[in-house]
């Protein structure tokens, strides 16, 4: 190195290759090997400008000396320069941070990828090793002048670097190789390397040395990369590499090949770990995606009324229960017939609580097939089963942090209730496919519009998961057994009509209103909200005409053989007013409406007006 300012000749000791020493504070080159000349194409290196042979990526290098002075040592391909002729170089640089006298400075060793991919290329397979025990002593002796004149600059690389013959014995390993793989120099010359760092895959399985990328070098002259294996350690622990192997020639002969390796296994766990957190991002965006997907249908669903109306007895006690469990975290079971306004109860249940900014989950067992509720409930991992296209969550899972509510428990499969209560009680789910249990934190509200004992009785509802349940039950009577709720629910549920019509809210006659309170509502409050919605349509005046379709409660009561005086009624009120239609009006005469129910006029008259039914009504 007579070529190399004698003031730094201690910075470039042991260089070897195209080096430099670069002063970081002038960009000034400061030293530079015979190589680096060559390699520039710039015999007057030393005093120039380094910035000067960046092709591109300026930004990789100001980046890349900021780790070299954080880490001590570093390395990059990010960065392309050019020779001093605008030939542009595709290269690996390795670089190390050193200070002298507070002269911040830059030692780095620039390697041409592309050269060292012809050298690697250029021989023709040697058939050294059927040449005896003369050839194998050549390569020993070729492979200890190889150490002996390139020991420091093996040693100092931050790499991993060992040599192999072409039997596979190992030559050499230098320092950073010793330290991570535990071996010392003596455990490993001489040896099969293959055989003690190399053996077997990282799931148990045997890695045979004619599938080794190395050995595809020093016997077929192969240049392989590898970016993911194992090396395995002394103390039996693998570590991630990743490593060039590169055949090495004794002139025309294939004397074995040289390893270069990196121990990623920190980079490696770094990008497991981001994986993970990267995969819990896609499960949260699916679980919000399912959410707002829930959400956008919820909010699609007409309901008959957003809050709950009416003065009656049974609804101040149904308000007042709500005042008491709603704070709290109890499972709370809902009963009543269809239509009396369960999921309105578990909704302002809901809305009550702490959980309100979460949403309420609701999941209607009996609108899913049984062989979906599970999946359905629970969720399921890609593949779990046939259909089984993606990771969903289920609605357990959705109502994490909020509410679950059910409506018709009776309806899930009894052997799926067992799973239910489990990952109720045990506060923890796991979906359909996998193996790992997540955790829960819900409240669960119920309901079902049947009898639970006869449930019980049928085998169609666990006793468990009742008493489970029945912490808090709270019991919706039908519309029937509160008919002073009908004229407020009535003015509530039309206002809401015609708003989504369009329409101008017409009068509620005192005939109208008679009618309502008469009937029976087998449907309860949906079949009102129902009667007042088709009213306001095909209401022409100012005034309400109400339509109640006889034909829909008959087939509704049609289940019991037993009728009530209340049904006898409507049945009698239902009569008069189609007789009433087909007599044009007229109650007497040979047409008249009496004539037709086989009764006097004067019986016809009273009745009437016992019904307080009027024209309007027919």
């Amino acid at each position: 190195m007579t070529d190399i300012d004698n003031t730094h000749d201690s910075e470039l000791a042991g260089a070897f290759g195209p080096t430099v020493l670069i002063d970081l504070a002038t960009d000034e080159i400061l030293a530079a090997t015979p190589e680096a000349r060559i390699l520039f194409a710039d015999s007057a290196l030393i005093g120039s400008r380094f910035a000067r042979f960046v092709a591109k990526g300026m930004p990789h290098l100001v980046v890349f000396i900021a780790e070299v002075q954080h880490r001590g040592m570093a390395w990059s391909r990010r960065i392309t320069f050019q020779t001093a002729t605008g030939e542009a170089l595709n290269c690996e640089v390795t670089a190390r941070a050193l200070s002298r006298d507070g002269r911040k400075m830059l030692l780095m060793h620039v390697l041409d990828l592309a050269r060292l991919e012809r050298h690697a290329t250029q021989a023709a397979a040697g058939h050294f090793y059927d040449g005896g025990l003369i050839e194998w002593q050549r390569a020993q002796t070729f492979f200890s002048d190889l150490e002996r004149e390139n020991q420091l600059i093996l040693n100092a690389a931050g790499e991993g670097i060992y040599g192999v013959n072409a039997d596979g014995k190992t030559t050499f390993v230098n320092r950073a190789a010793q330290e991570m793989l535990g071996w010392t120099t003596e455990d490993l010359l001489g040896r099969d390397i293959h055989a003690m760092i190399h053996h077997h895959h990282l799931n148990g399985e045997r890695y045979p040395s004619h599938e080794c990328p190395i050995y595809q070098s020093f016997r077929y002259q192969q240049v392989n990369r590898i970016e993911d294996e194992v090396f395995w350690r002394k103390d039996g622990k693998p570590i991630r590499v990743e490593y060039v192997s590169t055949p090495i020639y004794d002139g025309p002969q294939l004397v074995g090949a040289v390893v270069i390796f990196r121990d990623i296994t920190e980079r490696w766990e770094n990008e497991r770990k981001l994986r993970e957190a990267m995969d819990e991002v896609a499960a949260l965006r699916d679980q919000l995606e399912e959410e707002n997907a829930y959400l956008q249908e919820a909010i699609s669903i007409e309901r008959a009324h957003h809050d709950i109306i009416g003065r009656s007895d049974a609804v101040r006690r149904i308000i007042k229960q709500i005042e008491l469990v709603a704070p709290t975290d109890t499972s709370v079971f809902i009963r009543g017939e269809n239509g009396v306004g369960k999921s309105l109860v578990a909704s302002a249940i809901h809305n009550d609580s702490t959980r309100k900014r979460r949403p309420m989950i609701h999941f209607k067992a009996g609108a899913i097939t049984p062989e979906k509720i599970e999946s359905e409930l629970l969720g399921q991992m890609r593949g779990a089963f046939a259909g089984a296209l993606k990771d969903r969550p289920g609605k357990l899972e959705l109502a994490h942090g909020g509410t679950l509510f059910i409506d018709e428990i009776c309806d899930i499969p009894i052997e799926l209730q067992g799973h239910l209560l489990d990952a109720i009680q045990n506060r923890e789910v796991t979906r359909l496919g996998d193996d790992r249990a997540r955790s829960l934190d819900l409240r669960l509200i119920a309901s079902t519009s049947r009898d639970v004992d006869r449930e019980i009785q049928a085998g169609r509802l666990r006793q468990d998961l009742l008493l489970h349940l029945g912490v808090f039950p709270i019991y919706c009577s039908p519309l029937r057994q509160r008919t002073e709720d009908i004229p407020i629910l009535t003015a509530h549920l039309l206002r809401i009509a015609c708003k989504r019509l369009g329409r101008k809210v017409p009068v509620i006659t005192e005939g109208a209103m008679r009618k309502l309170r008469h009937y029976d509502w087998p449907g309860n409050v949906r079949e009102l909200a129902n009667v007042i919605e088709r009213g306001a349509i095909v209401s022409q005046s100012d005034k309400l005409l109400v339509e109640i379709q006889q034909d829909a409660a008959s087939a509704v009561r049609a289940t019991s053989t037993l009728l009530t005086d209340a049904d006898i009624e409507q049945i009698t009120i239902t009569n008069t007013i189609a007789c009433m239609k087909e007599a044009g009006g007229r109650v007497s005469g040979k047409t008249g409406a009496a004539a037709l129910l086989g009764i006097r006029p004067t019986t016809l008259y009273s009745r009437l007006k016992k019904f307080g039914l009027s024209q309007d009504d027919w």
